[in-house]
C-alpha cells in the first residue's frame, strides 16, 4: 500500500511565480517534487474512488496537471506539488477543481492561524517529536494492504508527562503524519481515517492540558483543509465519572464531525472499531506490539526528512493574494462558485 519515498528533493524555479517580498527579496514558488509517481490503486479501493469520489482513473494524471498548473500561478503560494500530493486534494473534493483549489488554499492559510503547531520544530529530527513517537503516545495501526477500509491511528491521551510536554507538541506529531498519509495512504484519502482517543490513565492535569481552542481549531483546520476524509473519532476507556462531561467535548468540533464522535468507558468497545488481528497486544489484539509500531513510525518519519525540511519554507503570503476575500462563504470561495472539474461523459 505504501510507496517507497525518494530522497532526493528537487527545487522548481518558476518565472511566473516569484515571491517579491517588501524587503525587495526574492523567493521563487517551491515545490517539493522527488519524483512524478502515482501509485496504481488496488481494486477494492479503486471502486470506492470511482464510485464515491468522481475519479475517472484513465484522466487521473490530466487531473493532476490541472490542479499543478494553478498552483504554480498564484503568486501567494510556496506550495508542494508532488502528484501524489495534488492528488489527496483531488480525492479530497470528489475531483471538482474549484473546491480543490479551495481546500489547496486553506491547508497552507491556516497553517499560519495555528502557530504552536505549524512552527520550527515540526522536523523528523526534532527530538521532542522523537520522544513522542517513542512513547507510543501516537500509533497507526497497521492494516493488512487489501483492506479498503479506513485507517486509523490511537491517541493514547494520558500516556505523556504534562510537566514535560504540552498538548500542542501532541497535536503538532499528529500533524506530521497526517501530511504523511496524505502522500502514501490511500486508505486515508479514499475511505477515510478513524481516531481513537485512549483515556487510559488521565489525570487532571491532562485534561487541563487538552486547550479546547487548539482543539477547536485544529479540528476546523483537518476539517477544512486536510483532504483525508474524517469518519470517527472515538473516546474509549474514559472514566465512568467523566463520560458526560467528555461527551460536551463535541461543542469543539466542527458541526459535521460532531455526530462521529462516541464517548465510552467500555474497554472493549475498541474491538467495535478496529479488527482485533490489527491490534497490538496490549490492546488485547494479535498485531505485534507498540514498540513495534512505534519503530515503524519512527523509521517512517525519518524518510520524510527532507519534506519537512523544506514544508518549514511552504506557506501562503497574504500581501500577494489576488483576491483580498479570500474566507469562503457557504461554500463559496475567492476561486469562484464550487464547481465541476471536468465536463460531464456520457457513454
Amino acid at each position: 500500500m505504501h510507496a517507497v519515498r525518494f530522497s532526493i528533493s528537487e527545487v522548481i524555479l518558476n518565472s511566473q511565480n516569484s515571491w517579491a517580498p517588501s524587503e525587495g527579496i526574492t523567493f521563487t514558488n517551491i515545490s517539493c517534487l522527488r519524483m512524478s509517481l502515482v501509485r496504481p490503486l488496488k481494486p477494492a479501493l479503486m471502486a470506492i474512488a470511482i464510485r464515491e469520489l468522481n475519479e475517472v482513473p484513465h484522466r487521473v494524471q490530466q487531473d493532476i496537471e490541472a490542479l499543478k498548473e494553478w498552483v504554480l500561478k498564484q503568486p501567494h503560494l510556496r506550495a508542494c506539488t508532488e502528484d501524489q500530493f495534488l492528488l489527496a486534494f483531488l480525492r479530497g473534493t470528489k475531483f471538482s477543481l474549484e473546491r480543490a483549489k479551495e481546500k489547496f488554499d486553506r491547508f497552507y492559510t491556516l497553517q499560519r492561524s495555528i502557530p504552536e503547531v505549524f512552527n520550527e520544530r515540526r522536523l523528523a529530527t526534532d527530538p521532542q517529536v522523537l520522544d513522542i513517537i517513542r512513547m507510543g503516545v501516537l500509533l497507526q495501526i497497521p492494516m493488512d494492504v487489501d483492506d479498503p477500509g479506513p485507517c486509523v491511528t490511537i491517541i493514547r491521551a494520558g500516556s505523556y508527562d504534562t510537566t514535560k510536554y504540552k498538548f500542542q507538541d501532541i497535536v503538532r506529531v499528529g500533524s506530521m503524519f497526517g501530511e504523511i498519509m496524505m502522500f502514501e495512504d490511500e486508505n486515508a484519502t479514499i475511505s477515510g481515517y478513524v481516531e481513537i482517543m485512549d483515556m487510559t490513565g488521565v489525570t487532571g492535569a491532562h485534561l487541563f492540558a487538552l486547550q479546547p481552542q487548539l482543539l477547536s481549531k485544529f479540528s476546523n483546520y483537518a476539517d477544512e483543509a486536510m483532504p483525508t476524509r474524517q469518519k470517527g473519532i472515538h473516546f474509549i476507556n474514559v472514566p465512568a465519572a467523566f463520560e458526560t462531561g467528555f461527551n460536551s467535548l463535541r461543542s469543539f468540533f466542527p458541526a459535521k464531525i460532531k455526530s462521529r464522535i462516541s464517548v465510552t468507558s467500555d474497554p472493549a468497545a475498541i474491538f467495535e472499531i478496529v479488527r482485533r488481528e490489527y491490534l497490538p497486544k496490549e490492546y488485547g489484539g494479535i498485531g505485534g506490539s507498540m514498540q513495534d509500531i512505534s519503530r515503524t513510525m519512527e523509521a517512517k518519519l525519518f524518510s520524510y526528512s527532507s519534506y519537512f525540511q523544506e514544508s518549514l519554507n511552504f506557506g501562503a503570503d497574504e500581501k500577494l493574494r489576488e483576491f483580498r476575500d479570500h474566507v469562503p462563504k457557504n461554500h463559496r470561495s475567492s476561486f469562484g462558485a464550487v464547481g465541476s472539474f471536468r465536463k460531464l461523459e456520457f457513454d
